[in-house]
């Protein structure tokens, strides 16, 4: 098939068996972040349910027919990609259109705004779409659609100016506690008609008061909800909230786009694993333990410590009422460090993710430092484990919860504190605390990975597994690791009197 430079309105056939949508625009300082999407409607227009809106958040069609690849940027140039495998595509569905929404600005603001129809087998080019825009917020730029058995690409450029609220409304989505769209809440880049097959905005009479040209943002991000239906179907959202997750309370709003939007996906994969362990609704507050010791520094220097901070954030946000952690970091002593406030994420890891040190001739307080920081050479950097056990299991008797405490403990092993550590744990039993121990290698790990085989306790209080390279493990099954026993422990320690209601 000859590529085809396209102009608004227009349309052309499509033979390949599946295809990819990339929308391309020109990266740098002041644009705005883009993201790609898909809507799966059907011959009325509209979406079936929350599952037709394919996006970041939820980037694969049960049908497996729509999956959203993500992003990649290279020479300046950004890149979002959907692909469409039309040959999978259920009968019910007679259109997909391709969106794009922008974050921190309007696409006006995007410049070499492109989005390219691929063969999905070939690499080729079918179609070429340049689009220009204004004040809009979202943007359909193209729509696949059925004609006689046989697929066409038509080239649309509707903008949205009130955004995906709007855009999500026209197609059968209702957006609760988001600017409300007006009833004519389109507008094009090169005039107020809608493109071909656009569908018709519900009636004036029915519409919400008009939202203004370009919304002010709201610190809580919208939630979609899909239209009633028999049976209870979980909310569709805009790229900012997953379906299952909290809204945006704990301070989550001032992070970083990309990192609110990591930890807005890895909530909703952490309530699927609690589900998954039926654990749904439970809350805990949750601890982190970080091991500082010599060894451990190659993996501070490679960030992946600061990785697993950022992704122990995601429990915290989902399982934590207030969405805080407690922290501390040893080697030869324990550390407490500042609380971990959600919002305050980036800042806490810049100055509280560090390597212990050690110190021959201390005088004083290491200059250059924050207040708030750790002198790390008063932990030092030899493995005692069971100092730091003792100051967290004092620290949950000084300051009881109603809700148990979860301890998430990241260590690269050297255990040589066997007898002192178990004496510990054991004591622990009796405490409402699980301790969830994760090996960052192939190190030895004494008494953490016999734990579960030691028999004379009531309930087992101790989990453990260890992996080669955390950061290869995908975050769904890192999240069931470490979220498996602490359910079967709740359980047991309820039916034992530790918990008490």
């Amino acid at each position: 098939m000859t590529a085809r430079s396209m102009s608004k309105g227009s349309n052309l056939p499509v033979d390949a068996r599946a295809v990819r949508a990339e929308l391309t625009w020109a990266a740098g300082a002041g644009v705005p972040d883009i993201d790609g999407s898909a809507l799966l409607l059907t011959g009325s227009g509209r979406v079936r349910d929350d599952g037709d809106f394919v996006f970041y958040n939820q980037p694969r069609h049960t049908s497996g027919a729509v999956t959203h690849l993500g992003k990649r940027s290279a020479a300046g140039a950004a890149t979002d990609t959907v692909e469409v495998d039309l040959s999978r595509l259920e009968p019910a569905v007679e259109r997909v259109v391709l969106c794009a929404s922008s974050d921190g600005g309007t696409f006006g603001q995007v410049q070499g705004l492109v989005l390219r129809l691929l063969d999905a087998g070939t690499g080729a080019e079918i179609a070429r779409f340049d689009m220009v825009a204004g004040t809009e917020t979202a943007f359909i730029g193209g729509e696949l659609y059925r004609r006689q058995g046989k697929w066409k690409f038509r080239a649309v450029g509707q903008g949205y100016a009130s955004g995906l609220a709007g855009l999500a409304t026209d197609f059968g989505i209702t957006v609760d506690d988001a600017p409300p769209a007006a009833a004519d809440s389109t507008t094009t880049a090169a005039g107020p008609s809608a493109a071909p097959g656009a569908t018709t905005p519900p009636a004036a009479s029915a519409a919400p008061p008009a939202a203004p040209a370009t919304p002010p943002r709201s610190p809580v991000a919208p939630t979609v909800s899909a239209p009633a239906s028999p049976a209870p179907v979980p909310p569709a959202v805009p790229p900012s909230v997953p379906p299952s997750a909290p809204r945006l309370t704990k301070g989550e709003e001032r992070l970083p786009v990309d990192m609110r939007k990591r930890l807005s996906l890895r909530k909703e994969q952490v309530a699927v694993s609690l589900r998954k362990h039926g654990a749904a609704g439970v809350t805990a507050r949750v601890v982190l333990v970080l091991d500082a010791s010599g060894s451990m520094s190659f993996l501070y220097s490679k960030g992946v410590v600061a990785d697993v901070v950022e992704r122990m954030a995601a429990v915290a946000a989902q399982l934590d009422d207030d969405g805080e952690m407690q922290a501390w970091t040893f080697a030869s002593h324990p550390a407490r460090l500042p609380d971990l406030p959600l919002g305050e994420l980036p800042e806490w890891l810049r100055l509280h993710v560090r390597v212990g040190e050690m110190s021959l001739f201390r005088r004083g307080r290491k200059r250059g430092l924050d207040p708030s920081q750790v002198d790390m050479r008063e932990v030092g950097i030899q493995n005692e484990e069971q100092k730091v056990i003792a100051e967290v299991r004092s620290f949950v008797r000084n300051s009881p919860s109603a809700a148990p405490t979860l301890v998430l403990f990241f260590s690269d092993g050297g255990v040589y504190r066997n007898a002192e550590i178990e004496r510990e744990l054991r004591e622990a039993v009796e405490e409402p605390i699980f301790w969830q121990f994760v090996g960052l290698g192939r190190s030895n790990y004494g008494v953490l990975e016999r734990f579960d085989t030691l028999p004379g306790r009531r309930v087992d209080n101790v989990g453990f597994f260890a992996v080669d390279d955390i950061g290869t493990v995908p975050d769904p099954e890192l999240y069931d690791r470490l979220l498996s026993e602490f359910p079967q422990w709740i359980t047991a320690a309820g039916r034992a009197g530790i918990l008490r209601s």
